[in-house]
């Protein structure tokens, strides 16, 4: 079978996603599963490669199609979008938070189109991306509104954890707000999906409580008789192999045990804490409810080693594999209405 293709956007050119690219698309595991297209200014990525020692041949290309010709060489889609007398390394820059969401917006319109199997995503940085005029929180609100996806919701992926989540980037004070059934069941099902997408066909998902100790039977709150239960209850009802509330304390360990294949975190940090302390470095996130496959790097722009060439790419590299063995599970995408 002919790897699939997937798009690679360069990330905030101030930051280190360019040189982690540089260094993950010369890695044969990598090679052996996609054909990678960089989405991006090439001559940044080319800068990149100075800094990392790359022997990479950065090649650009006209259309997606021609990409992945060479092991030794990097194709880029050029959008020409970065001054490099201007931007300053380490640095938030409306500039390079232009240039990020430009990239990610021409990688999902390939996707979309069905150029692309999938995309996958390097750090951008928020406060870059609001002063260029694009207010999302991050990666899953931009695509989930350019791909009309408002229930778009974060997995994150490290070894055998694997974590969605109710809610992410908004204030405690919302995220409780937000525990109700049928956002919960949302996920549940998003979740499951995400799960035969990497080959479970039976996934066993398990529900975290909100409260400590779930809730101790109405103790310490009733969010989980009032709003967990009867979600988990009614996704036992449509065929999804789901249990909980169960303890917020224990569920992710049991998960990275093999009891579960992937369990449903209530809000950001009850879930990002569990995947990060396998180390940011070996995590993926991606992003479930989109009619596009996405992964990305757990981690962010990384401002203090731009341009050191020491950055980890095994996050982009751990990514990149992640989004091309969903990319061999799911059908050719469609382009909405």
């Amino acid at each position: 079978m002919t790897p699939p293709l997937l798009a690679i956007t360069l990330g905030d050119p101030a930051g280190t996603g360019p040189e982690i690219i540089s260094k993950a698309l010369l890695e044969p595991d990598v090679r052996a599963l996609c054909r990678p297209l960089v989405v991006g200014d090439a001559e940044t990525l080319r800068r990149a490669c100075t800094f990392t020692g790359s022997k990479a041949r950065i090649a650009t290309v006209n259309r997606p199609s021609e990409a992945g010709a060479r092991a030794d060489q990097i194709d880029v889609l050029d959008l020409k979008n970065v001054d490099l007398g201007r931007l300053e390394l380490g640095r938030v820059d409306p500039l390079a938070g232009k240039a990020a969401y430009e990239a990610v917006k021409r990688a999902a319109e390939l996707a979309l189109s069905g150029e692309v199997a999938g995309i996958v995503t390097s750090a951008i940085n928020k406060a870059a991306l609001n002063l260029a005029g694009y207010h999302y929180d991050g990666h899953t609100g931009l695509l989930a509104e350019l791909c009309q996806s408002p229930g778009a919701t974060m997995m994150l992926a490290a070894e055998r954890l694997r974590v969605s989540h109710v809610s992410t980037h908004v204030s405690l004070r919302t995220a409780i707000d937000r525990v109700r059934p049928e956002r919960i069941l949302q996920v549940l099902q998003l979740t499951h999906e995400a799960m035969q997408a990497l080959g479970i066909e039976k996934p066993r998902l398990a529900v975290a409580g909100l409260n400590p100790h779930a809730g101790e039977g109405g103790l310490f709150g009733n969010e989980e008789q009032l709003y967990i239960q009867p979600a988990v209850a009614e996704a036992r009802a449509r065929g999804l192999d789901a249990s909980g509330p169960h303890p917020g304390d224990t569920v992710f360990f049991r998960t990275l045990q093999g009891e579960f294949d992937a369990a449903v975190a209530m809000y950001h940090d009850q879930g990002h804490v569990a995947a990060k302390m396998l180390g940011i470095w070996r995590g993926v996130n991606v992003t479930l409810g989109l009619p596009i496959i996405r992964t990305s790097v757990e981690h962010g722009t990384n401002f203090d080693l731009a341009g050191t060439g020491r950055s980890d790419p095994r996050s982009l590299i751990e990514a990149i594999k992640l989004a091309a063995v969903m990319a061999a599970h799911r059908a050719p995408t469609v382009a909405p209405p």
